[in-house]
Order: structure tokens, then sequence, then C-alpha cells
């Protein structure tokens, strides 16, 4: 075994962790995940959280403590994960190509697993006749709506969206509901515009199922959701379920849209200070773009984050100090700009943490979480996660 992975599966502290190290406080994601379920409840929606944030079963279990339940996947790889989890009722909330489908019917027929798929076209829905006769699976299918020009989707009026459910229906699959992503609210910052970005999604992703009925086809499941609109939704009437996934971590996007706190965001990356360079205000630590992702996504919001919030080995905010600029392997700390603030001292081998701009993206360039809580050093457990496709 490779020596740094017998160090990282030793350590119990997070002095130990051979840095760059994904951090995980389990207290901010419990708090996290009792958050939304709590909503949910209160708007009388099933919640089918999205685990392409998380990509762990131990998260997962998290979300779910005594049995599994429904959840959403982003690729086929999450979706065989968790069927040998355990987990039977899940949405794979892509676009399907042909062989992602005959890949994921190949799936239910070994698992009994009711993975559902997802398209807007006339040509995917054909596609399903082959993947149907060639699995013997008859595939449960959601035709994706376009909320807000975010992204694919048909809207409600769309002629389209009969012909697809035509489709659908003559291709000998299933035509379960429609399922919609409020993407644009992202964009967003104000508790009254993102209101609003919750109820127009409602409001486009029931018409669009009373248009099907209409028409003869039941569509019994009504789905949407975005980590934003989930958590503003004040009415979901003729939704039946809710989706969101960043919110079990929660990251520095998501506080400059408003849903969160930076205290509320889970997962930081611990990093080791590896040089200075006092005259440009610059400190170097050893996590660059490969440990932090190269997502930019405050970049457009009212305060830019860089690449990331730093915080003292705690946990604790230094204020204004972010990474400001990221190489493949190294970061490059400075005092935010326009800042009164000076650098705290950081000598060599000092540890600290950064939080990310996207938890999602972050995430993906590790293949663990060290779980801890709070200001605590010490290591409560080692959790895998997923990578691929």
């Amino acid at each position: 075994m490779d020596t740094n992975v017998k160090t990282r599966e030793a350590a119990k502290t997070i002095d130990a962790l051979i840095t760059p190290s994904l951090l995980l406080d389990r207290r901010r994601l419990e708090r996290n995940i009792q958050r939304l379920a709590e909503h949910a409840r209160k708007l009388g929606v099933v919640l089918r959280p999205h685990m392409k944030t998380a990509k762990s079963i131990d998260v997962a279990r998290q979300v779910f403590p005594r049995e599994p339940g429904p959840i959403t996947v982003s690729t086929i790889a999450e979706a065989e994960y968790f069927a040998g989890h355990g987990f039977r009722d899940m949405t794979y909330a892509v676009g399907l190509s042909p062989a992602s489908a005959l890949r994921a019917m190949e799936l239910c027929r070994r698992t009994g697993v009711d993975l559902k798929l997802l398209l807007d076209t006339v040509e995917q829905a054909d596609a399903l006749a082959d993947v149907r006769a060639a699995t013997g699976v008859t595939p449960s299918v959601f035709i994706e709506l376009d909320c807000d020009d975010h992204r694919g989707g048909l809207k409600p009026d769309d002629p389209k969206l009969l012909k697809v459910a035509a489709s659908v229906v003559g291709a000998g699959a299933n035509l379960v509901g429609v399922l919609a992503h409020a993407g644009e609210s992202y964009g967003l910052s104000t508790p009254d515009a993102l209101v609003k970005a919750a109820e127009n999604e409602r409001s486009v992703t029931v018409r669009a199922a009373e248009i099907l009925r209409a028409h003869g086809h039941a569509c019994p499941i009504v789905s949407l959701g975005s980590t934003p609109t989930a958590h503003f939704a004040e009415n979901l009437e003729g939704i039946t379920e809710l989706r969101a996934g960043v919110y079990v971590f929660f990251d520095l996007v998501q506080h400059g849209v408003g849903v969160c706190a930076v205290d509320d965001i889970a997962i930081s990356v611990l990093a080791t200070v590896i040089g200075a360079k006092p005259e440009k205000g610059w400190v170097l630590v050893d996590a660059g773009w490969m440990a932090l992702s190269r997502d930019r996504g405050t970049a457009n919001q009212k305060v830019d984050q860089g690449y990331g919030v730093v915080c003292d080995e705690k946990g604790r905010v230094l204020e204004d100090v972010v990474v400001s600029q990221a190489s493949q392997e190294h970061g490059i700390l400075t005092i935010r700009n326009g800042s009164g603030k000076s650098m705290p001292e950081l000598p060599v081998g000092a540890r600290i943490r950064i939080l990310p701009n996207h938890a999602c993206a972050m995430a993906a360039q590790h293949d663990f979480y060290s779980v801890i809580s709070g200001e605590s050093l010490e290591i409560e457990a080692r959790w895998e996660r997923i990578r691929g496709w």
C-alpha cells in the first residue's frame, strides 16, 4: 500500500493528515440536512436529495439514518454505487444518451432498482424502444422542463412536449412525470427574488403536468428543485417531490446567493503553509486548483471570494484572507482587495482550512472525507466517496 494512504488511514487528528486533504464537519452536515428535511415536511412534499455533491454512502446514511430513501444521481456510476448499498428508488437527472439508457436499464435488470430516466427530445424517446428490447426492462421516464432558460428542457406550452410524451409511450416506456431545475436561481441574491424564482419553478412545472394530464398522460410525479429555490419555496401545491444537492454541505456561492451563512459550510480543504513573499503580501500553501477546483463561481457575485475563504486550523475565518491565485499545486493567500486588514501570522508549517466556492467541485477532487466536529482537531471517521461516470 502507498505510504501516503497508510498515513492518511492512520491519522487520528488533522495535524497528522498529509495535505491537501478534504475535511467534513459532521455537526454542520447534520444541521444542514435537518433544515431542508423540516422544510420539505412543512411543505408536504417528498425530499429526493441529489447525491452528486456528496457521492458517499456515509453521507447518504446521515440523510436516511433508518433505511435507504429516494435519491437523485448525476452519473450511472453513482446509480450503480448506491444500488450496491441498498438504494432502490433513484432518478438519473441528466439527459439520457442511448448508451447511458442501456447501461441504466441493465442495472435495473440486474438489481431490481427503479432508476428513472430524463429526456426532452423525440429522438431520445424513440431510442428507448431498442433499449427495452435489448434489456427486457421497461424504462420509466421524466420529461425535462425549462423553467428559466438555464439549460435543457421544454417549455410547458411547447408543442414538442406532447410529441415527446407520445414518443415515450410509443416506445413502450412509462411516462412517470415532469422534472424541472431552476438553475438561474444561482444568480440571484435577494429573498424576494428567490421566492419569485421558486414560485415560477412551481407554476411552470405544475402547468406542464396539467397539460400532459389533459391529453391522457397520468404524470404521477411532479419534481422540481435547486438548492436556492428549495429553501425559499413558500408553496409547493401541485408538486410531489423536491430535489436539492449542495445543501448538505453548502458553499460560498450559496452564501453569496443568500441561502446559508459561512458557518453553515460543512467542507473545507486542509492545507499547509509552504512559503511567503512578504514584499507581495503573499502566503503560499500546498493547495492549488487540483485540491480546490478551478470553480470561480463567486466572481460574478457581489463579493468575489477568489478560490476560497481562508480559516485557521480550527475552522475560524481569517477575516478578509482569501486564496486569490491558484496554480496546479500552489495557492496564494492574500488580503482581499480594498481591505484595511493585515495578513495574520502564518509561518511555514501552519495549517489552514479553505472553504469552497462550489462544494461539488471541491469534493470531486478528493477520494475521501476526514470527518471532524466543530473546532476539534480529532478525526472521527474516514468516509470514502466515489468518482467517475
